[in-house]
């Protein structure tokens, strides 16, 4: 199924051929949008020279991959730290799967194994790996045996609470009603908390 997250068909287009990128793309979906996350790698393939490969990326001098990430527009918010942790990242792949990413979930036996492959990772906690073990069943098919447990809530067809469910941009806008929910919700419980230990004093 192509993949529809960035709004840009060649960038999505890498996604859904590029392993590498994929997890790259992962890794930047953090405190930006995720439009500008999921459409990075392909902005720092060009960067780097047309080629976007985990051993390459692995080799680079850190300051060179930081300076990649670092040009304007900057590829996050942080490009410094993600640049680090996409390095880190990329040598993981280098020494656990033989420079190819797609190892990651080829070779996983099931759904747990996978998950903890994923939460290995650096920037990988546990709710983002259970997005990308949800995000690599519904959008490219890879859905070893165990993938809904071990995604979660995340793999509950049609939730429309993670990435993982987007493929157009009627499901994007349902994700986000359901993010600002709970950011919504999450701000009444702080109000609340404030209100009861101002009580308390």
């Amino acid at each position: 199924m192509p993949i529809h997250l960035t709004g840009q068909r060649d960038a999505d287009a890498l996604l859904e051929t590029d392993a590498f990128a994929l997890v790259v793309a992962m890794v930047l979906d953090q405190q930006i949008p995720l439009e500008r996350a999921f459409a990075a790698p392909l902005a720092l393939k060009e960067r780097l020279g047309g080629e976007l490969d985990a051993a390459q990326v692995a080799a680079m001098a850190p300051d060179d991959l930081r300076a990649a990430f670092s040009e304007k527009p900057a590829l996050h918010r942080f490009p410094a730290a993600m640049a680090d942790r996409v390095q880190s990242v990329a040598r993981i792949v280098v020494e656990r799967y033989e420079g190819d990413t797609s190892r990651l979930w080829s070779t996983a036996s099931d759904g747990k194994e996978l998950l903890a492959r994923i939460k290995s990772l650096p920037g990988f906690g546990v709710q983002k790996a259970q997005i990308f073990v949800a995000l690599l069943a519904k959008q490219l098919g890879i859905a070893p045996p165990g993938w809904e447990a071990a995604a979660g809530q995340f793999g509950v067809p049609g939730s429309f609470v993670s990435v993982a469910d987007i493929d157009g941009p009627a499901a994007l806008a349902k994700v986000r009603e359901h993010k600002q929910m709970l950011k919504a919700a999450a701000k009444s419980l702080a109000v609340a908390e404030a209100a009861l230990a101002a009580e308390r004093d």
